[in-house]
């Protein structure tokens, strides 16, 4: 279904469908248990600013046709007197990097155009199970390979604060979708930085959870020791609601941990009272910061250094010397876990087929991957296949392998000296389209500082604090917490939102620029 056949009913009030779209998921949770408001009246706010502006942002690839009637369901369940999780009623984003059985997944490639999975990813069941309403499938880079969203084969998301910039990637349409208040919350993917730094540019809240927290069962894998699926959302409360839905162990995932989790959203709320940041130590990555960061980016970042100062943190500076390695260990290991992972796309069990008249498999094979894989795709399978060859698997795959482990041994030493770390989530704010495309490199490196969590399997959180003075688009801080210790983030960064958010007079979505409507 397009976009901009989203609406599927008539539009509520002008007023009453824009308060809605702004509304927290907390408070829209809120309001639906209070019977103040529906959950047909929520989606098709929703549904209607989609089709109002999606035309221009191009956040979605798919709007689930059903989702009116999900919500009537579940308004007609709450009226029978049914005691419905926290979250039912609230509409949601997928990122299109995980499967739906009702809708398509194709992962923003051609090769999967129009595929159909047979089952739900352990997420996405789980928010049908939470009774969330799910909205669509939101766009991304060729299989979560980009930091621009512009190597989907759909064509580019637009960011919401400057139509003539990106929108972070790979999850630049949920990040988006959330930032145009298309949606209230997302689902995204994180395998080097792609929830955190989409969530810098848009002046969203993205979450990489702790590695096998959430479960990664029914994600189309990019990199399998790296991927991590989380929340993307306008607020730190929102994101920990949608992480208690979503996280926890998950038998079908090999890699997920069986621990037992905090409430995430406890957590949040618990910063936003009293002194949580008072004792905290907090430690600045010294080589996450400096040559190639934007003035603006770092202007900001000292500020809100100081905000944390005032309200009773300890800053202290802590060395990672490893992590000056990471981004080209990361383009080692990433690659050859995709060339492995990308196989499985051979034109014979599902998905795009090239026919070759009178060609053998092979043939038929090379035709289809010629054509369903992206320019991207194709680079990466490359590099990935020549690392792995046997000529040079210790000298480059082995290699990036031992850098991995003195990056996580440096971590382990920096949390002996801070409770938590924080960096700039991005180098730059968001920029223009195509200012990068011929120039992988300098793509690759806008993950400079997002890249070292994924490789050590630590959770990180990405939140705005404020805007580049010298364009106006928001900056985005990031917080890491030893692995398991997802909790910590949520009180952070709640506490330090709410400190911005006090200095600004309200939240940094509130300064945004308004979308032309359709």
């Amino acid at each position: 279904m397009s976009a901009a056949g989203a609406s599927g009913a008539a539009s509520t009030g002008a007023g009453s469908s824009t308060d809605l779209t702004r509304t927290s998921a907390a408070d829209l949770a809120a309001r639906l248990t209070a019977g103040e408001i529906s959950s047909v009246e929520v989606t098709r706010a929703h549904l209607d600013r989609i089709a109002a502006v999606d035309d221009d942002v191009h956040a979605f690839l798919h709007v689930n046709s059903a989702a009116l009637e999900t919500a009537a369901q579940v308004d007609a369940d709450r009226a029978a007197g049914m005691t419905l999780p926290a979250l039912a009623g609230v509409p949601i984003a997928i990122k299109d990097v995980l499967c739906t059985l009702d809708m398509p997944s194709t992962s923003g490639s051609r090769i999967l155009e129009g595929w159909v999975p047979p089952y739900d990813a352990t997420v996405v069941a789980r928010l049908r199970a939470a009774r969330m309403i799910p909205l669509g499938k939101t766009n991304m880079d060729e299989f979560a390979m980009g930091s621009s969203t512009e190597h989907s084969a759909y064509g580019p998301t637009k960011n919401p604060w400057d139509l003539t910039r990106i929108p972070g990637g790979s999850g630049g349409g949920s990040a988006a979708a959330v930032a145009a208040f298309e949606a209230p919350v997302a689902l995204g993917s994180d395998t080097g930085g792609s929830i955190r730094q989409p969530a810098a540019v848009t002046g969203s809240v993205g979450v990489k959870p702790t590695y096998g927290g959430v479960s990664r069962y029914g994600a189309i894998a990019l990199a399998s020791s790296l991927d991590q699926v989380g929340p993307v959302s306008r607020s730190v409360l929102d994101a920990a609601l949608v992480h208690d839905v979503i996280g926890g162990h998950d038998p079908r995932d090999a890699t997920s941990i069986p621990d037992a989790w905090p409430s995430m959203a406890a957590a949040a709320r618990a910063g936003q009272t009293g002194d949580a940041l008072k004792g905290v130590r907090v430690g600045v990555v010294k080589q996450l910061e400096g040559e190639g960061f934007q003035a603006g980016v770092k202007s900001v970042y000292h500020e809100t250094l100081e905000l944390m100062a005032a309200a009773g943190a300890e800053i202290v500076e802590v060395s990672a010397p490893h992590f000056e390695y990471a981004v080209a260990a990361y383009y080692l290991i990433l690659p050859a876990e995709a060339s492995s992972n990308l196989a499985k796309f051979d034109s014979v069990r599902f998905g795009l087929r090239s026919e070759v008249p009178g060609g053998t498999v092979e043939d038929v094979m090379g035709a289809t991957r010629e054509a369903g894989f992206g320019p991207e795709v194709k680079r990466r399978i490359i590099l990935g296949t020549y690392a792995l060859s046997a000529g040079y698997y210790d000298a480059y795959y082995g290699s990036a392998q031992k850098v991995r482990t003195l990056i996580q041994r440096d971590f382990a030493a920096c949390f002996e000296q801070a409770d938590i770390l924080v960096s700039p989530s991005a180098p730059t704010t968001a920029f223009r389209f195509g200012e990068k495309l011929a120039d992988p490199l300098a793509m690759y490196l806008n993950d400079v500082t997002t890249i070292p969590a994924n490789l050590a399997g630590v959770p990180g959180m990405g939140l705005p604090m404020g805007l580049a003075p010298e364009d106006g688009l928001p900056v985005g801080l990031q917080i890491m917490a030893p692995a398991r210790q997802d909790a910590r983030l949520y009180t952070a960064g709640a506490a330090i939102e709410q400190l911005l958010e006090a200095q600004w007079g309200g939240p940094l979505w509130a300064k945004a620029p308004e979308l032309r409507q359709a």
